[in-house]
């Protein structure tokens, strides 16, 4: 047996390869473009494991996709692959229009041709799951209620807007095709190789290195922040036992306002690895100029997942939090590796006119 996973050498992808194999005989075939964010080095421990079979390759590749499939027949095909930096998305649209929307949609269409081959058995055993996120459905004011698997989109980013579209169109395959797929929508992610981009590995690595540490706005934009092995927990869950069609949030119940986590990750700094100076971490914070369509806050509610599924998040934010901040702490190597030179450029033309990052 086999599964098919695309973007599995990013931060939510490598993980669940990681957990997928610790607990698993089932073959991967893990298929990335190995953009920026795609790291090899995450998948390390995997160098001599048959089990893992990794192909550099395009979802957008419909003639590669094709043949991948026709070579390792998936039972499943579980798509991580997306451009997912909302900042990035406001600099440069085109990246993410090209990846989630249409590369989702020629991804659809290599799963329809293989799926419409298989004999009976195979193809009701068949499964595509779709990856998605929280930010399609807009922004929340304090007092609403969380996000449900009904709750109407309004996306307000070019990443959540391309999204969206990307659910849209898995949605329409089923209704119309009568692919088997299933969507999942998550909420902020965090722990290991997390790519340093992102606030709270971006708040670890600037405080280890005595740069500020930029919040954007007032720092009150409130997000559910779930730990990525929950995540893929949960991943796994919709996978075995999810219904047909449906769609199911998964979320942490851990909402916190940035500033928050940004204080969180400095109080735990001073304790496990304390300024030479004396000084506290905090005083690295710097306030700067709010982004573009900042939406203010993201809630999940998990119920579905927990009534229908059985399932829940393991860790609370203080255990997954620590944890991941010991993980960067232990794993320094990476993240320099990571940091490439373009990263750095990028980093310095985003914050350039508001922090030295």
């Amino acid at each position: 047996m086999t599964i098919l996973i695309t973007g599995g050498a990013g931060f939510i992808g490598s993980n669940f390869v990681l957990d997928w194999l610790a607990q698993s005989d089932e073959t991967i075939v893990n298929v990335d473009k190995l953009t920026y964010a795609g790291n090899l080095q995450n998948l390390a421990s995997l160098n001599a494991d048959p089990r893992h079979v990794f192909v550099h390759g395009d979802i957008g590749d419909g003639a590669m996709m094709d043949s991948m499939l026709a070579l390792h027949k998936p039972r499943a095909i579980v798509n991580f692959a997306a451009e997912s930096h909302v900042d990035r998305s406001i600099r440069g649209p085109g990246d993410f229009i090209q990846t989630n929307i249409v590369g989702t949609f020629n991804l659809l269409e290599s799963a329809r041709a293989y799926w419409s081959h298989l004999d009976a058995d195979t193809k009701a055993a068949f499964r595509f799951l779709h990856v998605s996120t929280d930010e399609v459905y807009g922004s929340l004011a304090c007092g609403d209620a969380a996000f449900t698997e009904t709750h109407r989109y309004e996306p307000n980013s070019p990443y959540s807007a391309s999204k969206a579209a990307s659910d849209h169109l898995v949605r329409a395959y089923h209704h119309t095709y009568g692919l088997p797929v299933l969507t999942t929508n998550c909420s902020n992610n965090y722990g290991p190789f997390h790519f340093p981009e992102k606030l709270i590995p971006l708040m670890i690595v600037n405080a280890l290195a005595g740069k500020p540490l930029p919040v954007y706005g007032d720092g009150q934009q409130i997000r559910d922040w779930l730990y990525v092995k929950d995540h893929c927990s949960a991943i796994r869950r919709v996978l075995e036992a999810g219904r047909l069609g449906e769609t199911y949030n998964i979320g942490g119940w851990n909402e916190m306002p940035n500033l928050d986590i940004v204080l969180t990750v400095c109080t735990l700094l001073d304790e496990l690895r304390p300024r030479k100076d004396g000084k506290l971490y905090s005083e690295q914070i710097s306030f700067v100029a709010d982004r573009p369509g900042h939406d203010r806050r993201y809630a999940i509610d998990a119920r579905k997942m927990e009534h229908a599924l059985g399932w829940k998040p393991t860790e609370s934010f203080d255990t997954g939090i620590r944890m991941t901040v010991l993980w960067y702490l232990d794993n320094q190597d990476w993240v320099t590796n990571v940091q490439s030179g373009a990263y750095r450029e990028w980093l310095s033309q985003h914050y350039g006119e508001k922090v030295d990052a």
